[in-house]
């Protein structure tokens, strides 16, 4: 089956940046000490969420092998597809997979079940203590500092206002937290659904989700929990239901975290390429303006410090922040390995005038960046649940390009 493919110019600049981002990314993935070689100046590697690796920096990972053979794979099949070279039960296969859809009772049984699952295998951890480094501070905070005093040290107040919570109504600190990540499953279950007008694509970013190494090691943590994601995400998802409500969810999450803050233009350009109307989207992105505006009144007013988290720009350290997505998702082979052929699926549907897939681009490309600059700007040490979010996005992304069209 042939076809003709009009390319839309944003399509193609979102593209060609989200592409550019994702590559740099993934040569530490098949080349581990590449980047690294040229930062013999940076002594505290380990801080900015990589570790140090040989001295040979053509010497390939162990992801390099899968990583080229599974993009191989895709990129020759897709050849093939377009030059009507495959097998034609293959391709009935696959387009059995891109046009199956499920009833709404079947999806919230299988939702249903998997959540159960997922509950059960994790329950458990709720009984022991976290073994992070930064536990024991989180939890006394937790239990003895006040909202008030959070606020003005610009430290997270929504984040210690449930991890109180969770202390006083369960006598547990990650019960809350767990809720949270629960919900997040469902949100992404459903803005997936949504975005992509079917079902089963919300059960397939669920699936991805859950089979997320990175996803299930921070799920049930106090110390680093998923409130901030969620927020964000949820301020997405209202955009579409109730959208005076998006930026009120988009206010929580930056006071669970304030690096959502740094999401702000990855969320004007899901308003502008949104299929909402020209009225929706000016009362949105003014609502949203509203809030720039607010918080730069409330840093000024209450003299809240953010300056010292901040320091020169350090072009070496900038670089390092692209390999920590080699090294903090190491046991995410699907993300690692299937990354760069999820873009260029999102890229073809595009063109095809799947307009959510170019703010999946932009969301992905936007949490990508988030590292470089937290290593290359300020003195915040570089996290593996920082990714979190790139989990989320991935899942998205997958579901997106199952997306049901007339």
């Amino acid at each position: 089956m042939s076809f003709q493919i009009r390319t839309n110019s944003v399509s193609l600049i979102v593209f060609l940046a989200t592409l550019s981002v994702v590559i740099i990314s993934s040569i530490s993935i098949v080349f581990p000490a590449l980047i690294l070689s040229g930062s013999q100046n940076v002594s505290d590697l380990e801080s900015l969420g990589v570790v140090p690796v040989g001295p040979k920096p053509f010497e390939t990972g162990i992801w390099a092998g899968p990583l080229i053979a599974v993009n191989l794979i895709i990129f020759v099949g897709y050849f093939l597809h377009i030059k009507e070279k495959l097998p034609k039960s293959l391709t009935k296969i696959l387009n059995k997979i891109y046009k199956f859809e499920i009833s709404k009772k079947t999806s919230l049984i299988v939702v249903g079940i998997l959540l159960f699952i997922y509950i059960i295998g994790s329950v458990g951890e709720l009984r022991s203590e976290e073994s992070w480094e930064d536990y024991k501070g989180v939890k006394e905070k937790a239990e003895n500092q006040s909202l008030e005093k959070s606020f003005r040290s610009f430290d997270v107040p929504l984040k210690f206002f449930f991890l109180s919570s969770s202390i006083t109504l369960f006598d547990n600190i990650r019960i809350i937290p767990f809720l949270a990540s629960i919900s997040l499953l469902l949100l992404t279950y459903v803005i997936t659904s949504k975005i992509a007008n079917k079902r089963f694509a919300g059960i397939v970013a669920l699936v991805i989700m859950l089979q997320s190494n990175l996803f299930l090691t921070y799920d049930t943590s106090a110390t680093y929990e998923n409130f901030w994601i969620l927020f964000y995400l949820l301020s997405l998802y209202l955009m579409y239901r109730f959208w005076p409500l998006s930026p009120v969810a988009y206010i929580l999450s930056s006071l669970a975290k304030p690096i959502t803050l740094v999401f702000l233009p990855m969320s004007i350009f899901f308003i502008i390429r949104s299929e909402m109307t020209r009225k929706k989207k000016m009362l949105i992105l003014l609502s949203y303006l509203v809030i720039v505006l607010v918080s730069v009144l409330v840093v000024v007013s209450l003299g809240i410090n953010v300056s010292g988290r901040s320091e020169g720009f350090s072009y070496q350290e900038f670089m390092i922040g692209f390999t920590s997505f080699a090294y903090q998702l190491r046991f995410d082979g699907i993300v690692l390995s299937f990354l760069i052929p999820l873009i260029f699926g999102l890229f073809i549907a595009s063109i095809k005038k799947v307009r959510n897939a170019e703010s999946v681009m932009i969301l992905i490309m936007g949490t990508l960046l988030v590292a470089p600059f937290l290593t290359g700007f300020t003195i915040e040490t570089n996290q593996p649940y920082r990714f979190v979010p790139l989990i989320v996005f991935f899942a998205i992304g997958v579901g997106t390009l199952l997306t049901k069209r007339s």
